[in-house]
C-alpha cells in the first residue's frame, strides 16, 4: 500500500520522534510513504488564529500540491495539520468567496480527489488483523488512556471520523496489540495546545487534569497522536505538583514497541518524562 504523506512542521524538530516511529512501523507493515514534494506549513494555530482566508490558503497549497502528484491519499499524522486539511478541503468544496480566490491562485484547480487521513485511519487501512499478527511482544498488563485532544475527531461536521465526545478508534488498536484501553474522562478535552510558551500556567493546569484522570482510572502510560498534545503533556509533567509521572507516548511508538522495534528506533530515549515504565513491562511474546 502507497500513501502520500504530510510530515509537518513538528515532525522535522519537536515531534522528531514520532516521524521516526511511523517510518520504522509503516516499513514493518508494507506501507509505502510517498512524502509530498515541496510541502509547506499548514498554518495550525498562527494563522487559524489571525487570518482566516491564510489559514485556508496554506494548507490548500498542500492539497493542490498533492493532486499535482496524484496522490489519491494523504496522510497528515499531527491532529492539527490534519484538523487544518479537512476544514481547508471541505471549504474549497463549498465554493465560498475564499474558496474561489484560493482556486483562482491556484489555476482554477480543484483538490476533491484528495482525501486527507490521520494516523488512526492509516493503521486501520494497514488492517488491525495485520498489526496484530505481527505483534512479536506481550504487553499484558499495560493500561493504556488514549488521548485524542480536541482536534482529531472535531468538527464531526467535517472529520466525520469516530465520534466527537466518546471516539473508540484508537482503543481498538491498542487492544489488537494485547494491552488493555482504560475508560477515562478527559480522552477529547483541550490540553492547552500552543499555549505552551506564552502561557504555560494554562498548558500545565489543563494537562495536569488529563493526567490525573488517567491515573485515576488506572493507566500507566498515555496515548496521543499529536505532537503539540505529546510535548504539553510529556514535558510539563515537570512543573506539576502532586502529579503521578507517566510516560506519554506517540501511538506510532506504541505500535513499534508491540511490533519489537527497539525503543531508541521509535525515538523513546527523547522524551521529558522518562519511558522506562514502560519498557519494563514489555516482554517477548512465548
Amino acid at each position: 500500500m502507497k500513501v502520500g504523506y504530510y510530515p509537518g512542521c513538528s515532525l522535522s524538530g519537536t515531534g522528531k520522534e514520532y516521524d521516526l516511529s511511523i517510518r520504522k512501523v509503516l516499513e514493518k507493515l508494507d506501507v509505502e510513504l510517498a512524502e509530498l514534494n515541496d510541502w509547506s506549513c499548514c498554518g495550525a494555530t498562527s494563522a487559524h488564529a489571525t487570518n482566516h482566508f491564510l489559514s485556508i490558503g496554506l494548507s490548500s497549497l498542500n492539497l493542490f500540491q498533492a493532486q499535482k502528484q496524484n496522490l489519491e491519499e494523504l496522510f497528515a499524522p499531527c491532529a492539527a495539520c490534519y484538523n487544518r486539511m479537512v476544514v481547508a478541503k471541505d471549504e474549497l468544496g463549498k465554493g465560498t468567496e475564499t474558496a474561489k480566490k484560493i482556486s483562482a491562485l491556484n489555476n482554477g484547480e480543484s483538490t476533491a480527489k484528495v482525501n486527507i487521513i490521520n494516523i488512526i485511519q492509516l493503521f486501520e487501512k494497514a488492517g488491525l488483523e495485520n498489526i496484530s499478527a505481527k505483534t512479536k511482544m506481550n504487553l499484558k498488563g499495560i493500561k493504556a488512556a488514549c488521548y485524542y485532544g480536541c482536534l482529531l475527531v472535531r468538527p464531526f461536521s467535517i472529520t466525520k471520523f469516530d465520534d466527537a465526545e466518546q471516539p473508540v478508534a484508537m482503543e481498538k488498536i491498542i487492544s489488537a496489540v494485547g494491552a488493555e484501553p482504560v475508560d477515562w474522562n478527559y480522552k477529547v478535552e483541550c490540553c492547552g495546545g500552543a499555549h505552551s510558551i506564552a502561557h504555560k500556567e494554562i498548558v500545565v493546569d489543563l494537562s495536569k487534569k488529563i493526567i490525573d484522570d488517567a491515573v485515576k482510572h488506572g493507566a500507566n502510560v498515555i496515548i496521543v497522536a499529536c505532537p503539540m498534545c505529546h510535548s504539553n503533556l510529556d514535558m510539563r509533567q515537570r512543573a506539576m505538583k502532586d502529579t503521578a509521572a507517566i510516560p506519554v507516548l506517540y501511538l506510532s511508538e506504541f505500535v513499534g514497541l508491540a511490533l519489537g522495534i527497539d525503543s531508541k528506533e521509535l525515538g523513546m530515549n527523547l522524551h521529558f518524562t522518562s519511558t522506562e515504565p514502560i519498557l519494563e513491562k514489555v516482554l517477548v511474546k512465548e
